[in-house]
């Protein structure tokens, strides 16, 4: 025979211990977290389709946006947001297969940055079209009117609250 317990003085509902949120702030809150994680898993199973995985096509696309197709390493893992052992490990990972090389700064001698081969700017030219077509399919075909710019502007506070 199975108890049920409950609590009459505990909060339910995914709003409990919320403060000054409101049931809508955490209703939008909980869809955002699901959707970014369904939306990332799609993505991610699309690229991995064409033999990349998420993290490699952020990298790459970083690197392929700097004039210089090259990055310190410390940067690269601020924008990222990854450890410096988790760059080195992806850096290697793109590294066997040509696409990066992991390089001194020329100039200081000190640092180390990550450079995109001509293999590498040729691999991010292939994937970038697929890629661009499954962001248009799975999320700007939802944007409507001024949504990007809502959107973009919500996320840069967001990024500012973070820092």
């Amino acid at each position: 025979m199975s108890e049920t317990v409950t609590c009459a003085s505990e909060p339910s509902g995914p709003a409990m211990g919320a403060g000054d949120a409101s049931q809508q702030e955490w209703d939008a809150w909980q869809l955002y977290f699901e959707t970014t994680a369904r939306l990332t898993a799609r993505i991610e199973e699309r690229l991995k389709a064409n033999g990349c995985s998420l993290m490699d096509y952020q990298l790459l696309l970083l690197l392929y946006n700097d004039p210089d197709h090259r990055m310190r390493m410390g940067e690269l893992a601020q924008r990222l947001v990854f450890s410096p052992s988790r760059l080195s490990y992806q850096i290697g990972v793109l590294g066997k297969r040509g696409w990066v090389e992991r390089r001194r700064v020329e100039c200081d001698g000190r640092g180390w940055e990550a450079v995109l081969t001509a293999h590498g700017v040729r691999a991010f030219r292939e994937l970038r079209p697929a890629h661009a077509r499954d962001v248009q399919e799975l999320f700007f075909s939802a944007l409507h009117d001024d949504d990007a710019a809502r959107l973009a502007d919500l996320m840069r506070r967001v990024s500012g609250l973070l820092g």
